[in-house]
């Protein structure tokens, strides 16, 4: 039986009867049909549990290998790590062979994806390699995407967008670090995961959803960076790496903009359009004294940022209803609810002490939660 979604199930429903009542199918063969549908959700108890499991271990593992094993020679601890990570990554593929339950199946493979970057930092130890390079966290990247598209699994893949996004940061910013160059990084590791997601739409729809949340938090998250008043320019100018990732990225949006839907290309429309509005929020610096004395000038800018922050939730709520993804819209709630915040402090705490700010917070937060759910279900009535 198939687990999907309510909203799916009753709209499945709907088109199987109104099969039945044209004549199409029979009675008997409609039963069948939605008999092989269940409505629920899809993370359960048992997947969680094997998940948090296998993270564990991987860390464990992780921690081991920091902590270098000084007991054994550096070839004896590659080979032990090397052991391991075969184990787990040959385990999950044969799993998956003789069909066991896909929980189990993608435990396994999230554990093999974690313990390849412990693999990689003990072979980068017994080689001489300095641990603290992002260079090691690209290999760790790299190689966990590489299992990923072989065996066509999503956990590999979590774990490859997640080091890869650690790895991007760490190089940009520990070459010029700066508040431009972290929202910059930011929007455009967010803005080439939204055109990955749209070139995967078609053939790779579990692929496409990782891009597309990991891409629409990393685009949000850059709006809520912008959005916080007094970030630095920066003296030397934007990193050659920065430049050549945002070359890539808009090689990539002009893919996904070839082979995208409607959507997928509004979401790209849209992405390209916070890259813009963020860089604008850095470059729009406050006064001296803003967070003490704000000037006219200084709340407008708040405001602005609270703005660009709210239309950009909003957006990301209507395309998650659209595309009924409870994890967008929550994307979009949690940075609403974290710009309103953060500007709440930056605009009003100069004005506004002890309980009056919280109250005001709380009253500004249930305002806008309301408002939000609201129109969230407006939208969701509509499509």
């Amino acid at each position: 039986m198939t687990t999907t979604t309510p909203a799916r199930l009753s709209w499945l429903t709907g088109e199987v009867r109104s099969w039945q009542a044209a004549g199409l199918i029979g009675e008997d063969q409609a039963d069948t049909i939605l008999a092989g549908y269940s409505a629920g959700h899809r993370l359960s108890l048992v997947r969680l549990l094997l998940a948090v499991g296998a993270c564990f271990v991987g860390i464990g593992v992780l921690w081991l290998v920091a902590a270098n094993l000084e007991s054994l020679s550096p070839s004896a601890r590659v080979l032990l790590v090397g052991a391991v990570w075969l184990a787990a990554l040959v385990g999950g593929e044969v799993l998956h062979a003789r069909s066991a339950p896909a929980s189990v199946v993608g435990a396994a493979r999230l554990l093999a994806a974690l313990l390849i970057g412990a693999l990689v930092l003990q072979a980068a130890q017994s080689l001489q390699v300095p641990a603290y390079e992002p260079f090691l966290i690209g290999c760790w990247a790299a190689a966990a995407l590489v299992h990923a598209y072989v065996v066509r699994a999503v956990a590999p893949l979590v774990v490859g967008v997640v080091a890869g996004t650690g790895y991007t940061l760490w190089a940009v910013l520990d070459s010029a670090p700066s508040g431009l160059a972290l929202v910059l990084t930011l929007a455009a590791v967010g803005l080439a995961a939204t055109a990955l997601a749209a070139v995967h739409d078609t053939g790779s729809p579990g692929f496409a959803r990782v891009w597309r949340l990991a891409g629409t938090g990393l685009l949000l998250l850059s709006l809520v960076v912008a959005a916080v008043p007094g970030l630095d320019l920066g003296a030397d100018p934007l990193p050659l790496d920065l430049v050549v990732g945002l070359v890539a990225t808009a090689l990539l949006v002009g893919a996904g903009l070839l082979v995208g839907d409607r959507l997928a290309r509004a979401e790209l429309a849209g992405g390209t359009l916070a890259v813009a509005l963020g860089a604008g929020l850095v470059v729009w610096q406050v006064g001296e004294y803003a967070a003490s004395d704000p000037t006219a000038t200084d709340v407008v800018r708040a405001i602005a940022g609270l703005a660009v922050c709210a239309t950009a939730a909003v957006a990301v709520a209507v395309v998650g209803t659209w595309r009924e993804s409870t994890a967008l819209v929550a994307l979009a709630t949690l940075a609403l609810v974290t710009t309103t915040a953060l500007q709440a402090f930056t605009v009003f705490a100069p004005v506004l002490t002890g309980a009056w700010l919280f109250l005001l917070l709380g009253a500004l937060l249930v305002g806008v939660g309301l408002g939000f759910d609201r129109l969230r279900r407006q939208v969701a009535t509509a499509l």
